[in-house]
């Protein structure tokens, strides 16, 4: 997820479902949905005139949207945007600033608690209050409902990943991932690994969620240091990509022996400084001499220095088009073909291939995204409507939807106070039947039982005596 608060910028949120089927962009104009079933065509599914759009969150495929304007950034909108209604709507006590969902659950973050509500009644199941600031929304939900994590900064002033599990309601584990503030934080899609990197955006590293163990250890680089904008998990967690304010995106390939290879490489200082004189008379050539002088002499060597060594480089690399531009990337099969989707704050999308052999990646396709939605019609409408689809016309609060938009199910709310352990969870109620639906019934029903010998005049009017 990516939102953007540059004025400048045209788009102010981009981001992908979770299995990289769709690619949902907020901007000052409304929301547009579009779908990623080839490199050279980027079909627009759906597009509604919202004004502000900061949030917008697709479940999957489905047609279930989570959304927030930056006219009402405390409100939650929950929507169905092929039937053109509103499901729900929340309050809370301060700005909404990330929303994440999987099959089960759906996360929404403030900047010091967090809301977790369950997907089929949206319910709120449990709030983590008192969490450290966390302006950025820095939070990831795992994808697997079956292995349903949920993952936030547990420190302001070092790289700490607090776990909860969101399905059983209880915290997990703490993982002490880096020195520096956390930057950027993913699952990959089965829920059993966490990627994390911190402000100085060197070292990328992949922890177990079951004990919190470090698997793997990338670096993107060594001389500067850099903001990471994203992090993704391609679907079959084979590869790994990073972007950037740099001019590079990284791509690292993630391999079982990998976990492997840096156990032994801690191990190996420590055992070669035991059997050095035992395994000395094994090779007696300069090379072998020198191979184990090293590595006894790496056993004397500080932390630090030994994980740089053992750290494993990119495996693909591709130069952005706009460096320092706010971007987002994620990998996946397009055309039968691993690929890289890069999606930028500037409007512009680009498809590139990932070689076989690694190296560095080559520009498939560019496509530029239309930003602009279509203009809002009645501007006293600060809810916006939920679709541009044509449709009725009914809105909560009184005010009235634009006549191009669909009707929107009225609802009730109640503002929520944080700070107040005793105080009620945001409550919502659904309109469940509307009075032409209701009358619709009563007629079709009235003609079929009593009156089906009369001719249409004579039913209406016994109608209009009886009723």
């Amino acid at each position: 997820m990516a939102t953007f608060r540059d004025p400048e910028l045209q788009v102010n949120f981009i981001n992908f479902n979770q299995d990289c089927t769709s690619l949902a962009i907020g901007t000052r104009t409304g929301y547009k949905l579009f779908s990623l079933n080839s490199v050279d065509k980027l079909d627009l599914i759906y597009e509604s005139p919202c004004r502000d759009v900061t949030i917008v969150e697709r479940l999957f495929s489905s047609s279930l949207i989570a959304l927030v304007s930056q006219s009402s950034p405390r409100r939650l909108r929950v929507c169905h945007f092929k039937k053109g209604t509103e499901i729900c709507q929340y309050s809370y006590s301060n700005t909404i600033l990330a929303v994440k969902l999987n099959r089960a659950r759906l996360v929404v973050c403030l900047e010091e608690s967090l809301y977790i509500h369950n997907i089929r009644d949206m319910k709120v199941l449990h709030t983590i209050r008192e969490t450290p600031p966390n302006p950025r929304g820095l939070c990831a939900l795992s994808i697997n409902s079956d292995s349903c994590y949920l993952a936030y900064p547990g420190s302001t002033t070092s790289g700490e990943v607090q776990l909860f599990d969101a399905f059983n309601l209880q915290a997990k584990l703490m993982i002490p991932a880096h020195d520096s503030p956390l930057a950027a934080l993913c699952f990959n899609p089965s829920g059993s690994r966490i990627a994390t990197a911190s402000e100085r955006g060197t070292v990328i590293r992949i922890f177990n969620v079951t004990d919190g163990s470090r698997l793997i250890e990338f670096r993107r680089g060594v001389k500067r240091c850099a903001h990471v904008y994203s992090l993704s998990f391609s679907q079959d967690s084979q590869y790994l990509a990073l972007s950037s304010n740099t001019e590079t995106v990284h791509i690292f390939k993630v391999e079982e022996n990998q976990a492997q290879q840096m156990e032994q490489a801690r191990q190996q200082p420590s055992l070669m400084g035991a059997g050095g004189a035992s395994g000395g008379a094994s090779d007696d050539s300069w090379m072998g001499y020198l191979s184990k002088a090293v590595s006894v002499s790496a056993s004397y060597l500080p932390t630090q220095v030994t994980d740089t060594l053992n750290q494993f480089r990119a495996y693909a690399t591709l130069t952005v088009p706009s460096p320092g531009t706010p971007n987002i990337v994620a990998i996946t099969n397009l055309s039968k073909q691993t690929r890289l989707l890069l999606a930028s704050a500037d409007g512009y999308f680009y498809v590139y291939n990932i070689p076989g052999e690694g190296g560095e990646c080559t520009m498939l396709k560019q496509h530029q995204l239309d930003t602009v939605c279509s203009p809002q019609p009645d501007k006293d409408d600060d809810t916006g409507s939920v679709g541009s689809a044509s449709g009725g016309s009914a809105a909560a609060g009184g005010s009235t939807s634009p006549p191009d938009s669909p009707a929107v199910i009225p609802i009730t709310q109640e503002e929520h106070v944080s700070g107040n352990e005793d105080s009620p969870p945001p409550t919502t109620q659904k309109y469940h039947k509307t009075h032409k639906k209701y009358w619709s019934f009563v007629i079709e029903w009235a003609n079929i039982c009593f009156f089906p010998s009369f001719s249409p005049p004579i039913r209406k009017l016994l109608l209009y005596l009886v009723l």
